[in-house]
């Protein structure tokens, strides 16, 4: 299927490793210009070259924090001048999940503060910044990627910001698609990323099982049997990106192997 991508411009934030890193990569060859966008160059420059290379598009580094609206003003300002627009957003930049839970008495003012000003009004930030241009040209794609603790009871705050992007991205799809511009949400369970061995060998030693018994595990974690890869999310953004996705608007799509047994209606 051709996804019509070839010569779209595109923003991937958090895009220098991960889910991110995976979803520009599989934007770029679809045929899209990338500026992917994190707080770190050197991985930012690493990944570009790397993408650059495989997809003989162009993918621009853009280091920004998007806890700060001028820092993400600056680089919508920077990207649509050196790609000569901005087509597709997609959201990724988030404080990394996944860690310990704290109980209710551990929890701090400072780890809500640092999950919601990032994930949830960093990815605000990102779409006021872009909507205008999108609106002027009368077409845009925003995906926002959130996670599976928006349905699942497992990390107070986690659900927390989950739940608040995807009721965001509900009101920016009622706000923006009568000019165009498509908003969605993907849910991704756990996933396969750069951080995965790392996690493997740390389960083993831990509870003193070899690394297949870990990985093994991991696959049983949800009903297709498989833990998820990052380029398995990154297919279907892909497509949430692109022309062909026309009707499906404010909804969020669930990428996690059939994880969790409640039924969503």
């Amino acid at each position: 299927m051709d996804l019509e991508l070839q010569g779209r411009r595109a923003i991937v934030t958090g895009g220098s490793r991960g889910i991110g890193k995976a979803i520009a990569r599989e934007l770029a060859l679809e045929g899209a210009d990338v500026a992917i966008v994190a707080r770190g160059y050197e991985a930012l420059a690493e990944t570009a070259s790397q993408l650059a290379e495989e997809s003989g598009r162009r993918i621009l580094p853009v280091v920004t924090d998007t806890s700060d609206a001028d820092s993400i003003r600056k680089m919508v300002e920077q990207v649509h001048q050196e790609l000569g627009g901005v087509d597709i957003l997609v959201n990724n930049a988030a404080t990394p999940g996944g860690g310990p839970v704290p109980s209710l008495a551990e929890l701090t003012q400072a780890d809500f503060d640092a999950n919601m000003n990032v994930k949830v009004l960093g990815y605000l930030r990102c779409a006021q910044a872009v909507a205008p241009i999108m609106q002027a040209q009368g077409w845009g794609r925003i995906v926002n990627i959130s996670g599976l603790a928006a349905r699942i009871s497992r990390s107070l705050i986690g659900s927390m910001r989950n739940v608040a992007v995807a009721a965001m991205s509900k009101n920016l799809a009622d706000m923006l698609g009568p000019d165009g511009i498509n908003v969605t949400v993907v849910h991704p369970g756990g996933t396969r990323t750069e951080r995965t061995a790392e996690f493997v060998t740390q389960q083993a030693t831990a509870r003193g099982i070899p690394e297949s018994e870990v990985e093994e595990q991991l696959d049983q974690g949800n009903s297709i049997r498989h833990f998820l890869d990052a380029r398995e999310v990154a297919w279907v953004v892909a497509f949430l990106c692109s022309p062909k996705s026309i009707s499906i608007n404010g909804d969020a799509i669930a990428v996690g192997g059939g994880l969790g047994n409640a039924i969503h209606y």
